[in-house]
């Protein structure tokens, strides 16, 4: 599959992988590939993100922040923390205590020592892909063809992330960025002749 990757799509997964390394992450996660949309300039997903509200520095951060509250509620979306809350179950102070007995980001799923130092992988181990970003990865596939796209680029991995639940997904729709938002601002590049 990743033969019909463009360039700027490589570079996304490239980007999330690093972004998993540098944080201490078991796999790359959706929530990593959506940090490295973030950082595209002058591709096709840049210029969506842009025209849907996400063109300032500002913006891009907030989104970066709620990827990142998310990730210490572990993973949890925030309609899940509402359900839980229906049910009496209190996620911030879960993930408060949690901190206060193991230290800030213990629940996001990256490798943490006492004290909050990162537990780094060993060297020339990168973390693979986790579920989340697999189910991405495929979905961007399904979105390219239907769109009968020639290849896979950085606008399909968005348009994936928008539809899929999770996260990524809720963090891109609170901020304005849906499917059909990317795809009005991104239309499908059709094959000569057809």
């Amino acid at each position: 599959m990743f033969e019909r990757f463009t360039k700027d799509a490589r570079a996304v997964v490239e980007g999330a992988s690093a972004y998993a390394e540098e944080s201490g992450a078991r796999s790359v996660d959706a929530e990593h590939l959506l940090l490295a949309l973030l950082d595209r300039e002058g591709s096709r997903a840049s210029f969506a993100l842009a025209a849907l509200g996400l063109a300032e520095p500002e913006a891009r951060e907030r989104v970066r922040r709620a990827v990142a509250e998310a990730r210490r509620r572990a993973g949890l979306t925030r309609a899940d923390a509402d359900a839980l809350a229906g049910l009496g179950i209190d996620v911030s102070e879960i993930v408060a205590r949690v901190e206060e007995a193991h230290g800030v980001g213990a629940m996001s799923g990256d490798r943490v020592r006492g004290g909050g130092r990162r537990a780094w992988p060993s060297a020339g181990r990168r973390p693979g892909f986790g579920r989340g970003a697999k189910e991405v990865l495929e979905r961007a596939l399904r979105v390219a063809l239907a769109r009968r796209d020639r290849g896979i680029g950085d606008e399909h991995l968005l348009l994936a992330l928008t539809v899929l639940p999770g996260v990524a997904g809720e963090v891109l729709a609170d901020h304005g960025v849906t499917f059909e938002g990317v795809s009005r601002v991104c239309p499908a590049t059709r094959p000569a002749g057809g």
